[in-house]
């Protein structure tokens, strides 16, 4: 596995927003806002009842000619690093 620094400005109540910045082998790898898309959830039932559940992160945008072979490692990266969303700042 790649050494990757993870730097990430995303905070409660809008988690999945922030700018994540990815350095691999001394490349800066700046991705888009909104790259992330939480495992979690946020439900309200009919009773309006909410409940927040946390999940692993997938990263669903990429800088331009990002390497494929890098995708895993970044991901796997990512989620040793960010705590999991959904933080229900969208509720």
């Amino acid at each position: 596995m790649k050494k990757i620094k993870v730097e990430y400005n995303g905070k409660f109540p809008i988690l999945c927003g922030g700018q994540l910045t990815l350095t691999i082998e001394n490349i800066v790898w700046k991705f888009p806002i909104l790259c992330l898309e939480s495992g979690g959830e946020c439900i309200r039932n009919k009773n309006k009842t909410e409940k927040v559940t946390h999940g692993k992160w997938t990263i669903k945008k990429y800088p331009k000619n990002f390497p494929e072979k890098l995708k895993q490692c970044a991901e796997d990266a990512v989620n040793s690093n960010i705590r999991f969303g959904c933080c229900g700042g969208c509720i």
